[in-house]
């Protein structure tokens, strides 16, 4: 059985609030949901694309947090797609099997 050992998928799940949220995701949606419950208590008369755009904060911070195969959630996937796209995109190899860049001993000269 050496060498078959595999790591649980959710061995971060207990670092997370309630399994799923870390503090930054708790406070972006709380932050949506505050401002969207102020604004439906400040606004006295509420048409229904008023009502949709009061609604926006707490739509789009729920929409961060929710939960996305692969990633922690949206909000981190859509922070590896900017950082992959606004980084530098020529990535070299710096494994055991290369010398100086060059992935076969013929090409070193």
């Amino acid at each position: 059985m050496q060498g078959n050992y595999l790591i649980p998928a959710n061995t971060k799940k207990s670092q997370y609030i309630l399994g799923f949220f870390t503090p930054t995701d708790l406070i972006l949606f709380a932050t949506g949901c505050v401002i969207s419950f102020a604004l439906l208590l400040l606004i006295p008369d509420i048409s229904l694309g008023l009502l949709i755009l009061i609604m926006m904060p707490a739509l789009i911070g729920t929409f961060l947090v929710m939960p996305v195969p692969h990633y922690h959630n949206v909000l981190q996937l859509l922070t590896n797609i900017f950082n992959f796209y606004s980084n530098r995109r020529q990535y070299y190899w710096k494994g055991w099997c290369i010398y100086e860049g060059f992935d076969t001993i013929d090409n070193r000269k």
